[in-house]
């Protein structure tokens, strides 16, 4: 019997593609730390927009999760998009500002080895929150030499980390430290401040080892939300004006966790635990003055452990790979409360629950080589979601909560043709597959509205998800991959938990499909440039409204970027990154829409011996003038408040604008 493959981890160096033999569709891949190392980055979670496709905004400040948008999804924070960090799930589930909340400001990037992503529901691995597709994102064991990084920016930005790693005791120990802050363009300075920390301690690989990690993440900021471009327009604030000066929050993350891993000639195996400790007291104004002369600001508060296993193994039994495992997570929410506020000081609880939410999932998968030129996997996974939700505290909400439980049995099947060629360098996927993301349980367990008591129907806990895909991976020329896809995909329901309202909302059913091209060409060991094009048509399957609209907001239909990395290892080294953002529907007539945008930005390095290195960041190099965001909605400005003009609310454009160009200096040495 052969050795047992393990776990299908592939690692490359200049190509984000895997190789003939290892992908099961054409949209997965690794990114490897050679690209990420001169990438230029203005917030952290742009790490991400390395999978091809993938964009990351920000409509609030910078120490809040950012917004994501793949596939014609506007994932909001999270919502269909699983993230992982060292086998731990970064999305939250039942939060409270947004299902499937993925803050990703605690990454350190120079401690990253890889990104391993998947596009679609195909692998029977990946389980809520992956309908658009997932990313593990993994820590190196050791550093080649210790470093201190000292970077320094316009509008107070500033950072120092300090890395390193020794042998202790027979263990390698890896510990790092980061400090960063910044005020931002906005006339409000965020004075955002981040402390972040990581300790390492490991001892053999990733296949035959263990490895145990501490990480500790706080940071605290004020931020400048979306606001309504009238007010801008009118000159009532400047662009980067705010209209609630307490805006802004607190969070943080600590954790621990812990992985086993054993391979040799009877399988496969590894295991990883964990306990993630998290807060978030986030306080918005997203409608501005409707209610009266004080900002309508509320607070978001979350409160939880969340601790989980992932127990898997792979062996070969004759002709058939197969892989199975069990995934365990439960939330022990202490808190997760929506309340009105005025200068961050509570003055009304609209809801307060505590809850217990269980996700279980077990998964099998066969992958078999039916020939030369033809191979498969099928796989089957089970999830099951149980909660024990109770109110504590809202006029309207105290007669909400209570258990509820589901199930859902996701199919999953790849086939693969190829490799053919001369050089055995083309091969083609079809795949197809189910997958979900689960709701806010208190919309499960909720029969009135916590606002004012009105009636609400109990929702369900899984929004399943249909996909499929046909897609083509090439090598036309040496070092060239090139991959397409024609994807499609339908969600039962666009069902979202509004933190702003306390309330689980229908927006009904949906289907979308697309056409992606990626290309990732290395003509030498110095040079790697990435390219991707990305069309998506997304649309509710029925009008939401009497206007007949059936445009899904907020969807991108088309995105594009191209990433040039120069790292010969010589004294020279830099990336540049250009993005382009096209036009989607703000609502669902499609009457009203964004302004398309295109933003670069540039890295510049230069090695001043063995131990120093010198960088500069131009971020938004040609200072384009755009939005982030923009949104469409109903708010109400200090000026319409103050005249009676505004009622209700006004609808109309929402922005939150793209920071000018700013350029960071750094300077690091290794020791």
């Amino acid at each position: 019997m052969p050795d047992a493959p393990v776990m299908q981890e592939v690692l490359v160096s200049g190509n984000r593609a895997a190789p003939p033999g290892v992908a099961d569709s054409a949209t997965e891949g690794t990114v490897s730390l050679r690209q990420l190392a001169v990438r230029p980055l203005l917030r952290t979670a742009e790490l991400l927009e390395t999978v091809p496709g993938v964009i990351v905004t920000q409509h609030s400040g910078d120490g809040k999760a950012n917004q994501y948008f793949l596939r014609g999804y506007n994932l909001d924070h999270g919502s269909d998009f699983a993230t992982s960090v060292l086998g731990m799930p970064v999305n939250v589930a039942s939060h409270a500002h947004g299902q499937g909340y993925m803050d990703l400001n605690f990454l350190m990037p120079e401690l990253i080895s890889h990104i391993q992503y998947r596009k679609g529901v195909y692998a029977a691995d990946d389980g809520d929150f992956s309908s658009t597709g997932s990313a593990r994102i993994e820590y190196q064991r050791t550093l080649k030499a210790p470093l201190v990084d000292v970077s320094l920016g316009e509008h107070r930005y500033r950072r120092v980390l300090a890395a390193g790693s020794a042998q202790l005791g027979g263990m390698d120990v890896l510990g790092a430290f980061e400090f960063a802050g910044n005020d931002g363009p906005w006339d409000q300075p965020a004075n955002l401040r981040k402390r972040n920390a990581v300790l390492r301690a490991s001892n053999g690989s990733t296949e035959n080892g263990v490895a145990v990690t501490l990480m500790a993440y706080q940071s605290d900021w004020r931020a400048t939300e979306h606001v309504p471009e009238r007010a801008i327009s009118n000159g009532e604030i400047g662009r980067f004006g705010a209209l609630s000066p307490s805006d802004g929050g607190v969070t943080h993350r600590y954790s621990l966790s812990a992985e086993w891993a054993a391979s040799g000639t009877a399988g496969a195996s590894k295991v990883r635990a964990y306990v993630v400790d998290y807060g978030l007291n986030y306080f918005a104004t997203p409608s501005g003055f409707i209610s009266g002369a004080s900002a309508d600001q509320h607070e978001q508060a979350d409160s939880r452990v969340t601790w989980g296993l992932d127990a898997r193994h792979n062996w070969q039994l004759r002709d058939v790979e197969l892989s199975a495992g069990v995934q365990l997570r439960q939330d022990r929410v202490d808190n997760v409360g929506l309340y009105e506020t005025i200068d961050r000081v509570r003055t009304n609880t609209v809801r307060q629950d505590r809850l217990r939410e269980t996700a279980a999932g077990l998964f099998v998968e066969a992958r078999r080589q039916w020939t030369p030129w033809l191979r498969s996997t099928i796989g089957l996974r089970r999830d099951q979601i149980s909660t024990d939700t109770s109110a504590t505290g809202g006029r309207f909400n105290l007669g909400n909560g209570g258990t509820a439980s589901a199930g859902q049995s996701s199919p999953k099947v790849s086939v693969v043709f190829g490799p053919f060629g001369e050089r055995a360098n083309t091969e083609l996927y079809a795949n197809w597959g189910h997958g979900f993301h689960s709701n806010d349980v208190r919309g499960a367990t909720s029969s009135t509205h916590p606002s004012d008591g009105s009636p609400a129907d109990r929702l369900a806990l899984f929004a399943r998800s249909t996909g499929g895909e046909l897609g083509a991976r090439t090598r036309p020329l040496k070092g060239w991959t090139s991959s397409m896809s024609l994807w499609q995909i339908s969600s039962a329901s666009e069902l979202v938990f509004v933190g702003d309202a306390g309330v689980t909302e229908a927006r009904g059913a949906s289907k979308r499909h697309g056409l992606e091209w990626s290309n990732s060409y290395t003509p030498n060991h110095s040079l790697t440039i990435d390219g991707d094009v990305a069309w998506s048509h997304a649309r509710f399957k029925v009008p939401v409204d009497e206007s007949g609209g059936a445009h899904v907001p907020n969807a991108i239909p088309l995105t594009a970027s191209l990433a040039v990395n120069y790292a010969p290892g010589g004294a020279w080294f830099g990336g540049l990154r250009l993005r382009y953002l096209g036009a989607y529907a703000l609502e669902e007539t499609n009457q009203e829409r964004s302004t398309p945008f295109w933003i670069a930005n540039l890295k510049l390095g230069y090695r001043l011996g063995a131990h120093w290195q010198a960088s500069v960041d131009v971020l938004n190099l040609a200072d384009r003038k755009a939005n982030d965001i923009e949104y469409w909605g109903g708010a109400c400005t200090r000026a319409e408040q103050r005249d009676g003009s505004c009622g209700g609310g006004i609808d109309g454009r929402l922005v939150h604008p793209i920071e000018p160009r700013s350029v960071r200096v750094s300077l690091r040495t290794t020791f």
